[in-house]
């Protein structure tokens, strides 16, 4: 059967790789559409499948939300921040935002299980892998969380790679934004002294005791140190103690009185975080390319 120049235009259509990929898969079946894409399916997921190990650091923070009560806030990674900017990828982030959004999914592994859009066949992991063979780079659908409301929700996006969604009960729109944008720049741990965990409030304790017992004081003048320098600390990590971006002089707390507002909670969400990315050295990088390219 001739591969027709229409043939082709349809396969990529339909798959959205390359020209010269959908030729040579038209041309393997015979100018089978089906066959084609189920081959390139399967070829497809053999390429991600060998880029799984790479680590993907970079990517987009995404949140969708629809004006209601309810809100989610997904990561996407790839590997570099060039795909970070690619349209194919973050229109495949906006779509698994959206899914996230409008299911009841309780994990990432449920969530990949789904169409990606709407009335369609296609999973969100089958996109995953067809994106990854395509642009060639490692692609995870990492974590993702939704909110569900006490008050108003309210959101705030540092370009791509900062996220946060926020809780409120009372106070105005504008309001919600500022501390939003706030916990985007000042990364608290949790909303008041209360939500700290207590590991962590015990090994900054005894960092701050033995810190202390350095300067050779007596033990009463110690425990005054450690108790000021704890108050210190527990103001710096929490949302209510810390003071206000936009106005140093006034702390959350009182931000929040002045208005008739209380935060419920908040999640805030940075690209990458926690995860070890390999540093790459560029010389042994090619060395390796050329050596592989040498059938050494």
């Amino acid at each position: 059967m001739a591969i027709t120049a229409s043939l082709v235009k349809e396969l990529r259509e339909r798959t959205g790789a390359g020209m010269m990929e959908c030729k040579n898969a038209l041309t393997e079946t015979n100018g089978d559409i089906e066959a084609a894409i189920e081959n390139m399916r399967k070829s497809g997921q053999a390429r991600a499948a060998k880029k799984a190990g790479r680590t993907a650091a970079d990517g987009v923070i995404v949140i969708a939300h629809d004006g209601t009560d309810r809100a989610v806030m997904v990561e996407v990674n790839c590997e570099t921040d060039f795909v970070a900017k690619d349209d194919n990828f973050k229109s495949f982030a906006d779509a698994v935002g959206e899914r996230a959004l409008h299911s009841d999914t309780a994990d990432v592994a449920a969530l990949m299980a789904l169409p990606l859009h709407e009335g369609e066949d296609t999973t969100i992991e089958e996109a995953r892998q067809a994106l990854v063979s395509k642009i060639g780079e490692n692609m995870n659908v990492r974590r993702f969380v939704r909110a569900q409301a006490k008050g108003a929700i309210y959101s705030y996006s540092h370009g791509v790679r900062i996220g946060v969604i926020i809780d409120m009960t009372g106070g105005d729109e504008a309001l919600g934004r500022d501390l939003a944008m706030h916990i985007a720049a000042s990364n608290p741990v949790c909303v008041s002294e209360a939500q700290v965990p207590a590991d962590l409030l015990a090994k900054e304790r005894e960092i701050t005791e033995a810190q202390a017992r350095d300067s050779g004081k007596p033990d009463n003048i110690i425990e005054k140190m450690v108790d000021g320098r704890m108050r210190k600390y527990l103001s710096e990590i929490t949302l209510l103690g810390q003071a206000f971006v936009k106005d140093p002089d006034t702390t959350v707390s009182k931000l929040l009185q002045s208005n008739g507002a209380t935060v419920n909670a908040f999640t805030r969400f940075e690209v990458g975080e926690g995860i070890e990315k390999k540093v790459e050295d560029f010389r042994e990088e090619v060395m390796a390319q050329a050596a592989a390219a040498r059938g050494e």
